[in-house]
């Protein structure tokens, strides 16, 4: 069973393949909790109902749509997600899998989305940081990002950038894994508005110019605001 938080079909706002159609698959939990999550009701608050794999596959097929996007929350946490991908995988579905990158499993996938959490995210005054040092402990698992960059061949690493400080943590970070083209490292803004996006993307621009990376934009909080089934 897969606790799943909504399925719906809008376009992909974010990474390699942002503007395709596709069909999202919320799952509903989360290991981490950081502080400017824009999905709480997948982390902070989860809410949803367990569906068995077959009622998500068969709630994916009513669309007549090529593309799947499996994010959250963490899809991570479910080891049902492995009959999951097989399943759609045999359906000729086009499978993206979202994650932090801090639990490993093997699965099928066509585009595995790679975004571990920089210190930006820890929610330190959260809750009076009730959540805090196990996100701290969690967010970075160099071990499992290495065996996901070096065993799955089709990946973005995707980095939320709040400040230009950030950009020296993701500098060490790729350090300290396997190495990883230019054209792979995306850099988005964080933000919840199309202000916040456009202020922090301004500067953002100017350093994926200066390191070859690519600028990551959010789509579908430009052209919906940030509200759920988008």
């Amino acid at each position: 069973m897969i606790r799943v938080a909504e399925i719906f079909h809008s376009i992909q706002g974010e990474g390699i393949l942002a503007g395709t159609p596709s069909v999202f698959v919320r799952v509903s939990g989360c290991n981490l909790r950081c502080r400017w999550c824009d999905t709480e009701y997948a982390s902070w608050q989860p809410q949803g109902d367990n569906y068995s794999v077959e009622e998500i596959l068969d709630e994916v097929l009513r669309y007549q749509c090529g593309y799947v996007v499996i994010t959250g929350g963490e899809p991570f946490l479910y080891a049902d997600l492995v009959e999951l991908c097989r399943l759609l995988h045999e359906s000729g579905r086009h499978i993206t899998l979202e994650t932090a990158g801090t639990i490993y499993r093997e699965v099928v996938c066509d585009l595995l989305s790679l975004s571990p959490k920089l210190s930006n995210s820890t929610p330190w005054q959260r809750e009076a940081g009730r959540w805090a040092q196990q996100h701290e402990r969690l967010r970075i698992r160099l071990d499992v990002l290495g065996q996901f960059l070096t065993r799955y061949p089709d990946y973005q690493l995707k980095f939320v950038i709040e400040q230009p400080s950030d950009l020296i943590e993701v500098q060490t970070l790729l350090g300290q894994l396997p190495p990883v083209p230019q054209e792979r490292i995306l850099l988005m803004p964080q933000g919840v508005t199309s202000e916040q996006l456009r202020e922090r993307g301004r500067w953002l621009v100017e350093a994926c110019k200066r390191y070859g990376y690519r600028y990551c934009p959010r789509l579908h909080i430009e052209l919906f605001g940030n509200r759920r089934g988008v």
